[in-house]
């Protein structure tokens, strides 16, 4: 049963059962010199997500705490279109819940913590001290009208948000989340500074190429949820060319260029997955996440948990600093 939230917004208060595709996660394997489209594509299957075994793949990483005398951690999803709106969070005429708002509320109610699920920006200027941390899959500049029947943030609201991270509280972005508050002027050139939501995220949307397999290497394989990933690993998705990194950045996981299709690649390595602490606040963020067979892969769901479960202070890890080192030449965003 759906029990309605800020006027856009929605609480699951029944469990789900709900059938969906099951995506696979590929090992990189491709040699020097082997293109992607020599490379398997995925295999699919069906996957019946029911109470107790629906998402036991994916559950949460090493220290997570959920004591019964411990309240619940509180997500609040924000899924609101001002520009493009994407089909995972797209409602539709019924207005039931989209794909990844109902995939992410599951995860919640099997690894204990609340989600609140809402396109109503006017949540920002009520109690945030509700939440431990924000989930934003956005587009756009949140503060203007749009067609997705989501009321927009106020100006004060966005500063809220912001001086709520700083403070103390999560912010966890997947795939839009850093095609929202673009930054003024040249798209396909570098800004500092960035617009501040954007300073706050780590990095900014430029474009996109075609949906293709491509492979991520993991920089930091301590991360919770990356832990079991290995060296590498090449998914199916809509990979976003990023610009506008900040230099305290802590890269997860790196865009390996080569043998990308599109001109939007065609530039060096850069940062894919990242964490950094704005403020008092732990931020993180992964371009992941246009597909619905990405929302229900079992890999990019334990990297969404491991992400939660540190940015809410659950999990304690090093998130120093390591762009010079692991994306030396992430700034040139075009090859020489």
């Amino acid at each position: 049963m759906l029990g309605g939230c800020w006027g856009g917004g929605y609480s699951v208060t029944t469990e789900v059962t709900i059938r969906l595709p099951y995506a696979f996660i590929l090992p990189y394997r491709a040699a020097r010199g082997v293109a992607f489209e020599e490379i398997p594509t995925m295999r699919r299957r069906e996957m019946l997500l029911t109470t107790g075994a629906a998402l036991s793949l994916a559950a949460f990483p090493r220290g997570w705490v959920a004591a019964e005398d411990k309240r619940k951690p509180h997500v609040l999803f924000f899924t609101r279109s001002q520009g493009f709106e994407h089909s995972v969070i797209n409602r539709g005429k019924d207005e039931k819940p989209g794909h990844a708002e109902t995939v992410f509320t599951e995860l919640g109610q099997q690894n204990g913590f609340d989600v609140t699920v809402t396109k109503d920006g006017r949540v920002f200027d009520g109690d945030l001290d509700q939440f431990d941390a924000f989930f934003f899959f956005t587009t756009g500049d949140l503060t203007q009208p749009s067609r997705d029947g989501g009321e927009p943030m106020s100006a004060a609201g966005k500063e809220r948000l912001l001086a709520a991270v700083a403070g103390g509280k999560g912010f966890l972005g997947s795939h839009c989340a850093s095609d929202t508050f673009h930054s003024q002027g040249d798209a396909r050139e570098r800004q500092n500074p960035p617009d501040p939501y954007i300073a706050m995220i780590g990095g900014e949307f430029i474009s996109h190429g075609p949906q293709q397999l491509a492979k991520q290497e993991v920089i930091d394989p301590k991360f919770p949820g990356v832990e079991k990933l290995g060296d590498s690993f090449a998914l199916l998705d809509e990979w976003y060319a990023l610009k506008n990194f900040a230099d305290d950045l802590h890269v997860i996981l790196l865009q390996i260029t080569e043998f990308m299709k599109g001109n939007d690649y065609a530039r060096p390595n850069y940062p894919s997955t990242w964490a950094r602490m704005h403020g008092q606040g732990r931020v993180f963020y992964t371009s992941m996440g246009h597909r619905e067979d990405v929302w229900t892969n079992p890999i990019f769901q334990g990297i969404v948990l491991g992400a939660v479960s540190w940015a809410v202070g659950n999990v304690d890890v090093d998130v120093a600093p390591n762009l010079s080192s692991a994306a030396p030449d992430a700034h040139t965003l075009k090859n020489a």
